[in-house]
């Protein structure tokens, strides 16, 4: 297995308000605390930001969707990154699950803005030199970033789930004609026929009109990238049924929600609805036949492939997701070995992968009682970090 070679400093990673529980599984998962940052708003609404630790010459990952309240947190991300580069940082990677405004990525109307390159403008300009982002609403948002990134896609995590559910004569049906190249991707990954909805938009309204292919008898998998006010998702599936299909299912990345959309997804009766964790789903807005994805230890091992100088597509391709864990709402299991001096240290998890399942408990243990004494994983070689035998301690 390649171990990289790491450039920059330590790893260390920077939380905004935006999505803390994905935050701390990522940390988790990586066995790097989160850093301490006192974030403050002030009576006129100004956002004020210090870092409670040095993080000078590191490689600082910042996790901060651009997520409801939309101004806020782009603004908090963008402060915080000018925060950081103004610490020294090494290198700064902007980590954004979910990337706002990417819908604006073009000129549809007259005299209207492509706000999605203003808003990659902003976070280059802030300092950042990186960027990293899960599922952009059109790929070629990349080439607005004039900075090395990644967009990342959860499309083999979604497709292991459903493979999973075993869906008997299964259709795949795009919720609209803007997503039918990545519904046929779907179909293929499940050897089933694909079927597209065909809808209009009317100011911030959309209505579905007709469905282009075969779903009657048919169990049907309606797939696009983003859920706002659910009117696309919830009107597919109306008009599938009256079409003749049985079984409707829902499966999505972001979860973005807006009023009225949880309300709409729970009448629309979908035998699930499967998204992820890229923006935060507060317990009122989890319904009973919603399945979240949670993503902390899949980012988790992309920053570390970053953070290392390894491939990022190798590491997607070679990522294993757990059934117990992916959906579990503890964070994912950590790794980590006892060292000698009493210290947790860091061990990469992609090297240790099962072979540690027996000590893999009190490794768990250990790391958590060394709580801040937890070192930031050291560069390879590993040769003094990782035991002979991986069943033993060192």
């Amino acid at each position: 297995m390649d171990h990289g070679e790491r450039i920059y400093g330590e790893l260390a990673l920077v939380a905004g308000s935006g999505n803390p529980e994905l935050a701390q599984e990522i940390s988790s998962a990586l066995c790097v605390p989160l850093l301490d940052v006192r974030i403050e708003v002030f009576p006129n609404e100004n956002i004020f930001i210090q870092l409670l630790q040095s993080v000078r010459s590191k490689d600082v990952f910042i996790i901060q969707p651009t997520c409801s309240p939309v101004h806020d947190n782009l603004m908090e991300l963008l402060i915080m990154i000018d925060t950081v580069r103004r610490a020294s940082a090494g290198r700064i990677t902007a980590v954004i699950p979910y990337f706002s405004y990417a819908r604006s990525d073009k000129k549809d109307m007259p005299r209207v803005p492509i706000t999605a390159r203003l808003v990659a403008d902003m976070v280059g300009a802030a300092g950042a030199d990186r960027f990293m982002t899960v599922d952009l609403h059109a790929g070629q948002i990349q080439g607005f970033f004039n900075m090395p990134g990644d967009e990342l896609s959860v499309f083999p995590l979604l497709v292991d789930h459903i493979r999973r559910l075993a869906i008997p004569n299964l259709v795949v049906v795009a919720a609209d004609l803007g997503f039918a190249k990545k519904a046929r991707n779907f179909a293929e990954a499940f050897d089933a026929p694909v079927a597209f909805v065909e809808k209009r938009r009317e100011g911030s309204d959309t209505h579905s009109l007709t469905v282009i292919g075969d779903v009657h008898g048919r169990n049907a998998l309606i797939v696009d990238d983003e859920v706002d006010q659910g009117g696309t998702m919830v009107g597919a599936a109306h008009i599938l049924r009256r079409a003749g299909a049985r079984d409707v299912y829902a499966c999505f990345v972001h979860p973005t929600f807006s009023p009225g959309a949880v309300e709409r997804l729970a009448q629309a009766a979908f035998a699930q609805i499967v998204c992820t964790n890229t923006e935060p789903i507060p317990p009122e807005k989890r319904l009973p036949n919603m399945h979240i994805l949670h993503l902390g230890r899949w980012i988790a091992s992309i920053i570390d492939a970053v953070h290392r100088g390894l491939s990022v597509g190798k590491t997607i391709d070679e990522y294993r997701p757990s059934p117990s864990r992916e959906g579990a709402r503890r964070p994912p299991r950590t790794l980590a070995t006892p060292a000698r001096n009493g210290n947790a240290v860091r061990v990469d998890p992609l090297w240790y992968n099962e072979r540690v399942s027996r000590v893999a408990p009190a490794a768990r243990r250990s790391c958590r009682r060394a709580g801040d004494r937890v070192k930031t994983w050291r560069a390879l070689p590993y040769a003094q970090e990782r035991p002979t035998n991986p069943t033993r301690r060192p």
